[in-house]
């Protein structure tokens, strides 16, 4: 087993490396961070802020947004330094992804003071964006290290999976462990909070660091656009900010990627924004009983992540994306169906809808990022360039503003419904208003996302004639599609006519 040399890290070698298992447990091993992070704060800290805290129900979600728009504007620009760090000498010599993660480990530490009982708003909101702009930090420069290591298809579906096995498996951990330690320290006590912070800043500064060891870039001579030119000034990469956004959404594969993403994730972010407390106010339960059913949805999401990559690499990625999200939105249903029955969290009929969520939420957080691996190759066809920082940066910015509006409206509907902080009960029209967020929200973002993905046409097939095409361009630029099919796939991927692919327009 060799890992890169930690002296030269940024020094890929002529030759492409040969991607081993511990090259997919190292990078899908970061996710406990990217995923992980995520079910921490998606399921706990809403209800931290509320019930600990003495923060109004809108008073937590403006922390959430807030932290999420300023990390919104940040995302793009990180990622489109990250794509000219190259033309500087330090990431001549020492990569251009890496560093950035480097330098961020020893600050995410900055999780755990998030979950200190008894602060001021101004704390937690200091506390929340610092930990977004850390996490920005890394998780960009790694969303592009799929593409840095491997260019075919089978190679970059087996680093999603692996990226989303670990996800969930970190998102188990993040609903169980909470789970243990209310049993621990009782459900009244915040020090559980600030013990699984402590826990999970750990596992990311651990699991952050095996990914710089242990990943690498792609060689000099495929990133030659990248490091030609003069060193690229701060405020250029600022200004680059906008340009790099509306420049990505003008491929065509890409918009309709996000189209499923957003629905995909946003329909998530909605349904545990409101599962806490649907669960505990609507259905009588405890956060013990959250935390239970919660971890058993991330196991079942385990499994469907299995299920997932064997139809997106069999069928494809959009007839995956639709099963997963009838499965989820089947679930939604019987948990409000369930509850106009009058059944309660204790009931065992309610397993059913944990089960037919986790099917469904599985598939949904694997698909998207199975075929964001290969939006950079759609874009390279268009551009003639290598762009995987942009995209990811993009990607990160439409999410964060979009999650952030959700969850700003999720709170500020609840605060208008009469929801009361740490109140035992809730008025009826707060609990309706509850069960409506979860059922009409969630199910309304899902109709959305499978709406789109009947026009996404990107899977294994139309991605090998597309690889094919681009060295068909890249040996000859003026030259003519190999055939009329080939032609008319790459536009529709695309959205651009032959003639103008290759850096023959004006995206880049």
């Amino acid at each position: 087993m060799s890992a890169p040399d930690p002296g030269a890290p940024g020094l890929a070698p002529r030759e492409p490396r040969k991607v081993r298992w511990f090259t997919y447990l190292a990078y899908g091993g970061n996710d406990v961070l990217g995923a992980g992070s995520m079910a921490v704060i998606s399921t706990w800290i809403l209800i931290f802020y509320t019930s600990f805290c003495g923060l109004s129900a809108g008073q937590a979600t403006l922390i959430f947004g807030v932290a999420r728009l300023l990390d919104a504007v940040a995302s793009p620009l990180i990622g489109y330094v990250s794509d000219n760090l190259g033309r500087t000498r330090s990431g001549r010599r020492f990569g251009r992804r890496r560093p950035l993660i480097l330098a961020a480990i020893p600050l995410l530490p900055s999780f755990a003071i998030m979950w200190v009982s008894g602060q001021t708003f101004l704390y937690y909101l200091v506390t929340y964006v610092l930990f977004e702009l850390v996490y920005a930090s890394v998780i960009i420069p790694y969303e592009t290290l799929a593409a840095e290591m491997a260019s075919d298809y089978r190679t970059k579906a087996k680093f999603a999976g692996a990226r989303i096995l670990c996800g969930q498996l970190s998102a188990i951990a993040a609903a169980s462990l909470p789970g243990w330690l209310i049993h621990r320290l009782g459900k009244d006590s915040p020090d559980t909070y600030l013990y699984m912070g402590v826990i999970f800043a750990g596992l990311f500064m651990l699991t952050a660091g095996v990914l710089y060891l242990f990943t690498w870039e792609r060689p000099r001579s495929a990133t030659a656009d990248a490091t030609q030119g003069p060193p690229v000034s701060f405020g250029a990469a600022f200004l680059g900010l906008y340009r790099n956004l509306f420049s990505t959404l003008r491929i065509r594969a890409f918009r309709l990627h996000l189209g499923m993403y957003l629905g995909g994730y946003i329909s998530q972010d909605i349904y545990n924004a409101a599962f806490t407390y649907f669960v505990i106010f609507a259905l009588a339960g405890s956060t013990a009983v959250v935390a239970d059913l919660v971890s058993v949805t991330y196991a079942v999401q385990l499994i469907a992540v299995g299920l997932a990559i064997v139809f997106a690499l069999r069928v494809s990625p959009a007839f995956a994306y639709r099963l997963a999200a009838l499965s989820f939105g089947l679930g939604v249903i019987v948990f409000i169906g369930m509850y106009r029955a009058g059944h309660t969290a204790t009931s065992a009929l309610f397993w059913l809808p944990v089960v037919l969520a986790g099917l469904g939420r599985g598939g949904l957080n694997y698909i998207p990022w199975a075929t964001y691996n290969y939006m950079a190759d759609v874009d390279e066809i268009v551009t003639g360039k290598r762009r995987e920082g942009a995209f990811a940066g993009v990607m990160t910015f439409v999410r964060k503003l979009s999650q952030a509006l959700a969850v700003v409206l999720v709170g500020q509907v609840m605060q208008a419904s009469g929801f009361v902080s740490k109140a035992a009960t809730q008025s009826p029209g707060a609990v309706a208003a509850i069960v409506a967020v979860l059922g009409f929200g969630t199910l309304a973002l899902l109709a959305f996302g499978v709406w789109v993905s009947l026009f996404f046409r990107l899977d294994p097939k139309t991605h090998a004639v597309l690889m094919a095409e681009i060295e068909h361009l890249r040996a000859d630029p003026q030259a003519p599609p190999t055939s009329p099919e080939h032609r008319q796939l790459v536009e529709r991927l695309s959205g651009w006519r032959y003639e103008q692919l290759w850096g023959r327009n004006g995206v880049a």
